[in-house]
């Protein structure tokens, strides 16, 4: 079993605050995510949107397209208008062999809003979380069938944030959806990444390696921030960080054990004057390489 290593370009191109990183380019992101050794790429806005163009992009930097984010509403659709609405995302991801869709529900979250606590983030019950995911699964299933897989990210200010939610996403939803697990979302929200990788490792099909500053998230906490506020104070950072608390040598280890087999990509938003996108993501890099070595699994090009 073998794993390819890809980043976000968040840490160049901030989506939810453009103001962080307005002086840094995609392109520019493109040679240094290249350059340092990464082999995949998940689609950010400010790349090509049509197939062809997307893919001769990733071709002039020799990447692959290893995901992307997916803005659900299925709370709000009903299966059949939900398909549509991802359905020239699901082919155009197949088109381009990536291994799934970033899926997150995000007609109710309040992550993208800086201005509204985290604490107040929207928190179902677990029959409504598992029709949900029964819900859901419907379009998984369709989605599979097109050819690629749906990845389910749990999210801090959304409806699926800490164990107990994914718990209950994964017992309402069949096999057809798959897990996206991460890590800094997971200690985020109080949850013991190991501990859920041991629950869930066989529905997961795509991870994210982000790192926590544990400082930055008792203060969020002891304040009552928003997540932005988070990001923007640096509450999250790349593997490797000295100042990040997370473990990832038992997470690889544990990733190594359950034979997995895709994709580990850095996903680390913060602020580049603060911490400079190319050398943090060299630093990710570099401790992912390390610990998989550690661990014995084998990284493909």
């Amino acid at each position: 079993m073998a794993v390819k290593i890809g980043i976000s370009l968040i840490a160049w191109q901030n989506d939810d605050l453009p103001e962080l990183t307005k002086d840094f380019t995609t392109e520019g992101a493109m040679e240094d995510a290249a350059r340092i050794g990464y082999s995949g790429v998940e689609r950010g806005r400010r790349m090509p949107a049509d197939t062809d163009g997307l893919r001769a992009y990733l071709d002039r930097y020799q990447v692959s397209l290893c995901g992307g984010w997916c803005s659900g509403n299925l709370m709000l659709n009903d299966i059949a208008t939900e398909k549509e609405a991802i359905r020239e995302q699901v082919e155009q991801f197949a088109a381009l062999k990536a291994p799934c869709i970033v899926y997150a529900e995000c007609s109710n979250t309040i992550q993208g809003n800086i201005e509204q606590p985290v604490s107040q983030r929207p928190k179902l019950s677990r029959d409504e979380v598992m029709a949900y995911g029964a819900k859901l699964s419907e379009v998984a299933k369709w989605a599979r069938g097109k050819g690629v897989d749906l990845s389910y990210h749990h999210h801090m200010g959304a409806m699926v944030q800490d164990a107990q939610d994914i718990d209950w996403l994964m017992e309402g939803a069949t096999d057809d959806l798959t897990l996206l697990y991460d890590t800094g979302h997971l200690h985020f929200a109080g949850a013991d990444p190991v501990a859920v990788l041991d629950k869930w490792g066989h529905r997961v099909h795509h991870v994210h390696f982000k790192d926590v500053r544990q400082p930055v998230l008792d203060w969020v906490q002891k304040e009552d921030k928003s997540f932005l506020d988070g990001v923007a104070a640096g509450v999250y950072s790349v593997p490797g960080d000295p100042d990040g608390c997370i473990d990832f040598q038992a997470i690889t280890d544990k990733l190594k054990a359950m034979d997995y087999n895709g994709w580990i990509v850095v996903e680390a938003e913060q602020d580049p004057l603060k911490a400079p996108p190319y050398e943090y993501s060299k630093l990710g890099f570099d401790h992912i390489t390390e610990t998989c070595g550690r661990s014995g699994l084998i990284i493909e090009k």
